[in-house]
């Protein structure tokens, strides 16, 4: 309330009355705290605030976030805003994410499949709908192999991990949609020399049909059992790391596992209701998270008559990754675009086969170019002299967006 009555004295009465909006609303304690937390760091910025013209009414806490968070990304002037200012506009819209997150998870308890399949519908532009089809396509074809004639980007591809060995050209998606395990190194030196143990270990889960925890609990105590010897066969310290199995566990039965990460993990408990998972927490993972997800009216629905929404329910719970804030900032960084526009930016080689030249374009001409990207947020696009500069002293077009998006965010 103190942070509200700050805010009061310095925005002008439209961002004052958006600003103060969610106290008429219905909050849970989990919103209205997330709720304080924003009002603290908008109070930090008040003045700039106090610039948005303010148009849009939102009458739920979901939309709210949303419209702040639009106004925050779109309509701030970034140009006028001091250096320590930044963090806290990067805080605001972190936490404005969050409970966009939040809020569409919450829906999932309640959610009927029409709802679950629209919902995807209309936003599969902001949450790289065909790039998540593809992979999971592409895992579907694995099925239909022998995990032995895999070869390794196919066993990456599986565990989540994108490599610039995958050729876009070859690999149209990124590997670590629907869950990343690239932080969890160990997992992939053991995963890299004990394939055939991993996969002998979801053989426990049939590949079609009901999933019990019966089958769940010998595909936990296979896949731990791989982590009790280190490479060299002696016994191990390390724990068997729950987050790298979902991954490869919603790689096999994408219709009945989600995959965790260790960001995602809190807001997805959450938003659930469920208690909060740890990196080794097998058993909650099952009894809470899974089973929640099992009781849902979308996720017990019968297989839809339309083809469309049948690619959706064979992957329904792998899905669930959709229903987390996403924008198409959030799509540009795929593994898969990064790669794909490296190679198109990349210098070209001169005809004898000397040193690697830059291409003949200026400096100007390539950041025009790769600013025709409508994935680019605007703030980048009103950037271009700055673009232009770095691209002028030696970064490439990508490094020097990137260099903005961790500036900005």
């Amino acid at each position: 309330m103190r942070a509200l009555l700050t805010l009061e004295r310095h925005v002008k009465p439209q961002m004052r009355r958006l600003l103060g909006a969610p106290v008429k609303m219905a909050l849970s304690d989990l919103d209205n705290a997330l709720y304080q937390q924003i009002l603290k760091q908008a109070t930090e910025i008040s003045l700039n605030l106090m610039a948005i013209k303010v148009e849009n009414r939102p009458e739920d806490f979901l939309s709210w976030c949303n419209e702040l968070n639009r106004l925050c990304r779109d309509k701030l002037n970034f140009d006028l805003l001091e250096p320590e200012q930044l963090p806290i506009v990067k805080k605001l819209q972190s936490l404005l994410q969050k409970g966009i997150s939040l809020n569409q998870l919450k829906m999932l308890r309640i959610t009927p499949w029409p709802i679950f399949a629209a919902f995807i519908e209309q936003h599969q532009e902001q949450v790289a709908l065909a790039e998540r089809q593809a992979l999971l396509h592409y895992l579907e074809g694995l099925h239909a192999i022998e995990p032995d004639q895999w070869n390794e980007l196919d066993r990456l591809i599986f565990a989540g991990k994108h490599t610039a060995a995958h050729d876009p050209d070859a690999y149209g998606f990124d590997a670590e949609w629907c869950g990343s395990t690239r932080g969890a190194r160990y997992f992939h030196q053991l995963f890299s020399e004990r394939a055939n143990e991993f996969f002998t270990a979801l053989a426990e889960i049939p590949k079609q049909g009901e999933v019990e925890s019966s089958h769940y609990a010998a595909f936990v105590k296979a896949y731990s059992d791989i982590f009790a010897t280190d490479l060299d066969g002696q016994p191990s310290l390390e724990k068997p790391p729950l987050f790298p199995a979902t991954r490869l566990l919603m790689a096999w039965r994408p219709d009945q596992f989600v995959a965790l990460t260790a960001q995602k993990v809190d807001v997805l408990c959450q938003a659930l209701g469920c208690q909060k998972l740890a990196n080794q927490d097998f058993d909650n993972y099952w009894d809470e998270l899974i089973e929640t997800l099992r009781s849902s009216a979308w996720w017990r629905q019968d297989m839809p008559e339309s083809e469309a929404e049948q690619a959706l329910w064979r992957n329904r719970a792998a899905l669930v990754d959709v229903f987390f804030y996403s924008d198409m900032d959030t799509v540009s960084q795929s593994n898969y675009l990064k790669l794909k526009n490296r190679a198109a930016n990349a210098p070209v080689r001169s005809a004898t086969g000397g040193g690697r030249k830059r291409s003949k374009e200026t400096a100007e001409q390539i950041v025009d170019r790769r600013l025709e990207d409508p994935s680019l947020p605007e703030y980048l696009k009103g950037r271009r002299d700055s673009l232009v500069y770095e691209v002028k002293n030696g970064k490439s077009v990508d490094q020097a967006i990137q260099l903005f998006r961790t500036i900005f965010g």
